[in-house]
């Protein structure tokens, strides 16, 4: 994916997906239009759900970008229609992990073919019909999962910007987490990885074994100790 097509922000500032990832955080990409009267609503009500149930707040450990495909919607637009999201939210310290942007149709296109994001204006509704989902991207570029539908499961949406992270956010009890478990496309979630937990649970005993068994290595490996006046 291109992360230097110029785009405009909520406050009228230029800004590219690149300068919003160049801390090493991923950004969980949502595309839709502003003034969608019904399916864009549903979605961004689905994400703001699910943020709502995460331990910590948007901007923490990725950011949120949601993209208008039309050409036509303005900066003005795009900060009342976050401004009612963050309302919604409930939770200031994490305003600044919010982006709703604007673009002109040479920055949209590629960033809607990358993804294979499909739209077209239906003339008879006067509205886009289009589909809903969101996309984690990592900070190359590289899109690493995709999030279909209008409702999401918290643990679904961190361990995937986990992975998009790259091993850049996130303890290591997180990324232990995200070796346990893989993504199941048919579920639409992580489950449980077998082999892999049963691979970390081996290293895990070997680990809790070693523990227990060095301070004997090293006693029976330290030389014997002449005691003084010992008879020779």
């Amino acid at each position: 994916m291109n992360l230097d097509l110029p785009f405009v922000d909520h406050d009228g500032k230029p800004v590219t997906l690149r300068e919003l990832m160049q801390d090493g955080k991923p950004i969980l990409l949502s595309l839709a239009y502003y003034s969608c009267p019904s399916l864009c609503n549903f979605h961004l009500n689905g994400l703001n759900d699910a943020f709502k149930q995460l331990e910590k707040p948007i901007g923490s450990e990725f950011r949120l970008v949601v993209m208008s495909f039309d050409p036509r919607e303005k900066p003005a637009l795009a900060k009342a229609k976050r401004a009612n999201y963050l309302k919604e939210y409930g939770r200031p310290e994490g305003d600044a992990g919010w982006y709703f942007l604007t673009g002109e149709q040479g920055s949209i296109d590629p960033i809607t073919k990358a993804v294979g994001f499909n739209y077209r204006w239906d003339e008879e509704q006067k509205q886009y019909a289009h589909a809903s989902a969101a996309y984690a991207i990592a900070p190359d570029g590289t899109i690493t999962r995709y999030l279909f539908g209008i409702s999401f499961d918290p643990k679904t949406i961190r361990l995937s910007m986990l992975e998009a992270s790259k091993g850049q956010v996130g303890s290591i009890i997180d990324k232990l987490i995200l070796y346990c478990f893989h993504y199941d496309p048919k579920a639409s979630k992580y489950t449980l990885a077998a082999f892999n937990l049963m691979r970390a649970g081996g290293i895990l005993i070997v680990l809790v074994l070693g523990m227990f068994l060095l301070p004997f290595w090293i006693r029976n490996r330290r030389p014997d100790r002449k005691i003084e006046g010992e008879v020779r």
